[in-house]
């Protein structure tokens, strides 16, 4: 089912990253097998001498161009929110979009996001125009205080960049969807397996941002295809709306009537 962003509708509800990978032509067959329309990127300084860059750019353009996408420029490595800025009006010149995956990382150790500096961020580039795609925890009020800065998108981790860890805080996540029922939530960060993918997308997760599982597989166009499937399975498990838990067993099959029922006195 699609999926609408800032305007944009999508026809997957995948956001792919395009780093990590083997080579560039894996980084293609991979985001190609994957179905996503939103691919993410870094500005990143080149040596002239050195055109790997151009080629992996060559190749993030044909992916746009084949699949009718949208770039997703990230502030990954900035520190402070004037960084973050500074690198995000840099890559709107250069990527030609007001899209931005906004990241200010706190601490080396986890990669954890300041909140300070992101609510900082946030606010600014918003006045400045900027379609502000948020990474952060799984703060609640943190992703509140997002949303009323008037982040369309807010995109909580499911556990630390690159851990795939999966999703170390399910309460914490399946409150985030509960009380921000009209923002469009992407889970981003730590997702390890396809199953992780599916169970964000059970508890009504709009879509899910991803690298490392894929690029980082033994097979990423296999496992691009395997995470395709799984955010179909859970959306449509959220739709057709999961089974209560209960405390005891119950018979599948109603005992009542069969030959051998005997009730008892």
């Amino acid at each position: 089912m699609s999926l609408t962003i800032y305007g944009k509708t999508l026809n997957s509800r995948l956001l792919i990253g395009s780093a990590l990978y083997s080579s560039p032509q894996i980084m293609k067959d991979a985001i190609l097998a994957s179905g996503s329309q939103v691919v993410t990127l870094s500005l990143k300084r080149q040596n002239p001498a050195d055109k790997s860059g151009n080629q992996i750019w060559q190749y993030i353009q044909e992916i746009v161009a084949q699949t009718n996408g949208h770039l997703l420029p990230n502030t990954a490595g900035c520190k402070s929110a004037k960084e973050a800025i500074t690198l995000a009006h840099m890559s709107r010149e250069i990527f030609n979009t007001n899209w931005i995956k906004l990241e200010v990382i706190g601490d080396d150790y986890n990669l954890q996001p300041d909140p300070i500096e992101l609510l900082s961020a946030t606010e600014q580039l918003i006045a400045d125009g900027f379609n502000v795609l948020p990474y952060c925890t799984d703060d609640l009020v943190l992703c509140q205080r997002l949303s009323d800065l008037g982040c369309e998108v807010v995109m909580p981790w499911a556990s630390p960049i690159g851990t795939g860890k999966g999703l170390m805080n399910p309460y914490n996540l399946e409150t985030i969807r509960l009380r921000l029922p009209n923002t469009t939530l992407i889970l981003d960060a730590g997702i390890g397996k396809p199953s992780d993918a599916c169970l964000a997308m059970e508890m009504g997760y709009d879509g899910v941002l991803l690298n490392s599982a894929v690029a980082l597989a033994d097979n990423p166009v296999a496992m691009a295809k395997a995470f395709a499937l799984s955010l179909q399975a859970g959306e449509t498990a959220y739709v057709g709306g999961v089974m209560a838990e209960r405390q005891t067993a119950h018979p599948s099959t109603p005992t009542l009537d069969t030959p051998f029922w005997h009730q008892n006195s």
